[in-house]
């Protein structure tokens, strides 16, 4: 038990200062380390498995919806890059370039991808020729490069992991159909692998994707009450496809630009699970995206009986299907306690001598850190269970703390009450001169515009101009 407060008492207690508590987590949970370059981090096989669900369920939701996957280059000329004009100025200040071969400069200078939208645009402009060829339905998971002044692990940083699709499609009502449908996916990734309730929504002008017509977002909120934008899909019309000449022709033999959309979610997410679930004692994983689900502890497992009911049950949950594994290693059991509950497996099951005798385990769950005593029987059995019930718990748990931190603001002074509560606020704004008013007077960002719209109030409280749409604000990483 000591071994256990000890490896608790080295993470900073999440009230008392929630950043220190997170860069705390990320390195004692063994999730990530800090490279030799400033800004880009190592992902450890805890971390990176956790990024392995997530790629998993959506790989498998994109296929489901007719997606192929493909892979662009790393570097883009810098003469390409600048064809689109607003995709440049939203990302000219991020990009890092290779300019030498080490021997030679060279003659163009070419630029580590921050985004690939210039890649795939090059390529469908040799690729699509008539409406036969459409839609064409890509994405592909790689790493890409923003020169981030300010970083943090999974949340920001120069060099992350993502996945982004590229669409190009033959109408617009059929683009706009795939910008929300990838939209409803990512909402689902949240309610069903990862436990978080996602705010769905779609971005203002000021906030959109540099070259987007309309971008939309999946906002979650954090313990400390700030937002997360976790995941953007974005619907382009015809400016890329009229910035790099992507043409078909139509069914009646005239010739038309194509439509296209982009999304994307990235390692953030692992940032989001921390965030919004984990405690002082260290991760709380939800149990369908947790690397290990199970756990088994045998005591004293030197003896045979304690060692065949451990091999016993590890087999029936593995034929079953879970995630589980045995640590018979010769580490203490309060060791094995603490390390695991720091590192949130769902379920940890204690399997002793004097419990064996009765014909009982003892079953752990991290998400409330209840004991509950089971046949070892009926464990496998009752496992679906007990990991849906975790599941939904902590769903409605984060749901909760969603609703009871989502406020409205009918005057100024009230919003910027509010806003220092944390959480989200919703008001009715007049527009881009509101938004960056609230931004400098309260370092709130508007978060999304809901998509069930009903003006607060008719004035501005702002600008005391006409309303014209309510969006939703919070303070955001």
């Amino acid at each position: 038990m000591n071994q256990q407060k000890k490896l608790v008492s080295s993470v900073t207690s999440r009230d008392q200062d929630f950043a220190q508590w997170y860069t705390d987590l990320c390195l004692k949970a063994e999730l990530m380390d800090y490279s030799d370059v400033k800004g880009f981090i190592i992902y450890r096989p805890y971390g990176y498995a956790i990024w392995e669900g997530i790629m998993q369920y959506l790989d498998r939701r994109f296929k489901e919806t007719n997606h192929q996957n493909v892979y662009m280059p790393l570097l883009i000329p810098e003469s390409l890059f600048q064809k689109e004009k607003e995709h440049v100025e939203g990302f000219a200040p991020e990009t890092a370039m290779v300019t030498t071969t080490g021997v030679e400069d060279l003659q163009e200078r070419l630029i580590i991808r921050p985004t690939s939208e210039t890649l795939f645009c090059t390529h469908y402009q040799k690729i699509v020729n008539s409406y036969r060829d459409l839609p064409k339905l890509y994405n592909q998971w790689c790493s890409v490069v923003r020169w981030e002044k300010t970083t943090r692990p999974f949340l920001r940083g120069k060099e992350f992991l993502w996945q982004e699709g590229h669409t190009v499609h033959a109408n617009e009502a059929e683009a706009r159909k795939e910008t929300l449908d990838i939209l409803e996916i990512y909402r689902e990734l949240g309610e069903k692998l990862l436990a978080i309730p996602f705010v769905t929504g779609r971005k203002t002008e000021k906030e959109k994707f540099a070259g987007a017509v309309e971008t939309y977002s999946i906002e979650a909120l954090m313990h400390d009450g700030q937002a997360l934008q976790s995941g953007t899909t974005h619907y382009f019309g015809q400016n890329f496809s009229q910035a790099f000449d992507i043409k078909f022709t139509d069914e009646n033999n005239k010739l038309q630009y194509a439509y296209q959309t982009s999304w994307g979610v990235s390692t953030r997410l692992i940032g989001a699970i921390i965030m919004v679930h984990g405690d002082d004692e260290g991760l709380v994983l939800p149990p369908y995206v947790a690397p290990t689900q199970i756990v088994l502890i045998p005591i004293q497992s030197q003896r045979l009986e304690v060692k065949e009911a451990t091999d016993t049950l590890y087999q029936s949950l593995k034929q079953a299907g879970y995630r589980v594994q045995i640590d018979d290693t010769n580490k203490s059991v309060g060791w094995k306690f603490a390390e695991y509950e720091m590192k949130g497996y769902p379920v940890r099951i204690e399997i002793g001598p004097r419990d064996l005798e009765a014909g009982h385990v003892t079953l752990v769950t991290r998400h409330d850190r209840k004991k509950h005593t089971m046949a070892i029987n009926d464990v496998t059995r009752h496992m679906d269970a007990l990991l849906k019930e975790m599941h939904d718990t902590l769903y409605q748990r984060a749901l909760d703390d969603v609703n009871k931190n989502t406020y409205e603001a009918k005057t100024y002074d009230e919003f910027k009450t509010l806003i220092k509560h944390g959480g989200y606020v919703s008001m009715s704004i007049s527009g881009e001169e509101a938004e960056i008013q609230i931004k400098k007077d309260t370092t709130a960002t508007a978060r999304v515009i809901p998509f069930n719209q009903t003006l607060i109030t008719e004035t501005c409280p702002v600008t005391g101009k006409k309303a014209v749409q309510t969006v939703w604000f919070a303070r955001a990483y």
